[in-house]
Formats: structure tokens, C-alpha cells, sequence
């Protein structure tokens, strides 16, 4: 049976500009120019007959691509897991791992050096996926989780706890003396988090703090990683988990503002499938994985 399918380098370029709303971010991602970008997602339009971005000085998706974007996206998913099982061959094979992708990008991936080095052994290999695993039909050995805990069929063992923080960049915050002032200041918010009722928004963060009644300016994201960058930049204050920011906060390119944080009951939880409890790069990756949150939270 013959598949009628748009060519696949383009697809793999549209998945990454969609995932990231940037042609530049996806240029870094897999290492060619902005323009080679541009380039290949106008040949796959041209294939389709039908334009799949918004351009402008923000980057939206059609309705349409928006729709599709999470298949394309578990499509080369499936993909890498079944190249990575093909290379994997069996429990002496690479460790892969399952990771938030903002997490691996900002808590996990400034730690790797330190595994490797410690590990020369065992080759990790990490899928950057929100989505829960199937560990009974996927070639996964563990993943890391957000969430209260609450596992089934799988040993769960408790990474770090996370609070929410308010954070910008050093300037702005040293600005920021009160809640009046925050409320006039340009907001940042993570809309993936607000919707899954993981976040409070900033209109109920700033009521419970008695600085309501003033139409607040929100700049929405779709995505922790971009709300975050975008505070960075300067663009406004954002609410963000501590994990994500503890280096930003620690190197002073970003600072807390008011002192405001606000406890949780969910944090990050590393998971384990019974059958791989015992392999040597589960273990030792687990150990290591235990032995950094540690020490993050001590500094």
C-alpha cells in the first residue's frame, strides 16, 4: 500500500518551528539557518496548498496546523523510539529516558555533564514529551513526571517539591515595591499551566493579595519555557516553578519579585516500570537523578 505522505524533512521542520513558534529557535534545534527554516515549511505548504502559519511579529499557527500539531508531533515521536530501539538492543543498550521538555531544557540538560562524567558507561538518550509514558508498549526505561505523585503500576519515587515563584529580571523587580505597582506592571502568563489548572492566574494572584480592580496587562504564551524566556528579556514578570528558574535566579539573570511564592502540593516525580527497576543505568541514573535535587535544594 503506497503512502501519501508530504515530504518528511519539511514535516520535521514545521513540528519544530510549531513546537517552539519560532523559525530561529527551530534553526538552533536542528542546526541549519532561519531561512532554511522558512525554506522548507514553504515547500511543505506549497505540498499541502494551504498556509500553515501566521506570520507576523508573532509567529500562530493556523487552526488547522494547531489541530494536527500534536499528531505530527507523537508521529516522530513513535519514530525515535522505535530508532532508538533498533539501536537500543536490549538492557545494555542506551538508557532512554522520558522528560517535560521544559525541565530537561532547564533543570536536567545543565546537569548532563555531570552524570557523564560520573557514568562514562551508560549513553542516555532523552524524549522530550509532556504525555504520560506506556511503559507496558513503549521501549522506555524511566521517565520524570509533574504531578501529585499519584502513579499507578509503576514505583514512583519523589524527586523535588515545587512552589510557584513571581520572577523578572533583576531591574524590573528592583522596581516592583508593591503589589499596586506589580498589578501596573506588564504580566506574563503561561497559558499550557493556567488551563490545566496547575497556575492560578494573575487576576486571582492579585486579588487574593488585595491589588484588584486595576485592568491588568497580560502577555499570554503558550508554553513555561517561553513565558519564562520572555521574562528574561524583559518583557514582564511571570509566575513560574522554582526548578525552572533556580539557575536563571542563582546566575542573576532573572530575580524573585516581592519576595512572592506560593507553596504546592505537586512536584516532580522520577518513574520506573517494575521490570527495569534493577538494571545498572536505571539505578545509577535514578541515584544521580536523587543525589542533584538534593543539592538543588540546598542551594
Amino acid at each position: 500500500m503506497s503512502r501519501h505522505l508530504p515530504p518528511l524533512n519539511a514535516l520535521r521542520f514545521f513540528e519544530a518551528a510549531a513546537r517552539h513558534r519560532s523559525f530561529a529557535r527551530a534553526a538552533i534545534e536542528l542546526h541549519v539557518t532561519p531561512a532554511a527554516v522558512s525554506q522548507q515549511i514553504k515547500l511543505l505548504e506549497d505540498h499541502l496548498g494551504t498556509a500553515l502559519f501566521r506570520r507576523g511579529k508573532a509567529l500562530d499557527l493556523h487552526e488547522s496546523a494547531e489541530e494536527v500539531l500534536p499528531l505530527v508531533s507523537e508521529a516522530f515521536d513513535q519514530l525515535e523510539r522505535a530508532m532508538l530501539k533498533i539501536r537500543a538492543g536490549g538492557a545494555g543498550g542506551p538508557l532512554i529516558v522520558s522528560v517535560p521538555p521544559a525541565f530537561a531544557a532547564r533543570w536536567l540538560i545543565p546537569r548532563m555533564d555531570d552524570f557523564h562524567a560520573h557514568h562514562p558507561d551508560v549513553e542516555v538518550h532523552m524524549l522530550a514529551t509532556r504525555r504520560l509514558v506506556d511503559f507496558a508498549v513503549e521501549d522506555v526505561d524511566m521517565s520524570i513526571r509533574f504531578g501529585d505523585g499519584n502513579y499507578a503500576g509503576v514505583n514512583a519515587h519523589p524527586l523535588m517539591p515545587e512552589k510557584i515563584v513571581a520572577v523578572a529580571t533583576p531591574a524590573l523587580a528592583a522596581a516592583i515595591r508593591s503589589t499596586a505597582e506589580l498589578a501596573g506592571t506588564n504580566l506574563i502568563e503561561d497559558d499550557s499551566h493556567v488551563r490545566r489548572g496547575m497556575f492560578p492566574d494573575w487576576e486571582n494572584v492579585l486579588a487574593a493579595t488585595g491589588a484588584s480592580g486595576t485592568p491588568l496587562r497580560i502577555r499570554r504564551f503558550s508554553d513555561a519555557d517561553l513565558a519564562i524566556e520572555a521574562a528574561t528579556a524583559g518583557l514582564g514578570v511571570t509566575l513560574a516553578w522554582h526548578s525552572l528558574v533556580a539557575t536563571d535566579l542563582k546566575a542573576g539573570r532573572l530575580a524573585q519579585v516581592l519576595n512572592h511564592a506560593m507553596p504546592t502540593s505537586l512536584g516532580y516525580h522520577v518513574l520506573v516500570p517494575k521490570n527495569r527497576m534493577t538494571l545498572h543505568k536505571v539505578t545509577s541514573f535514578r541515584a544521580w537523578l536523587l543525589e542533584q535535587a538534593a543539592k538543588s535544594r540546598e542551594g
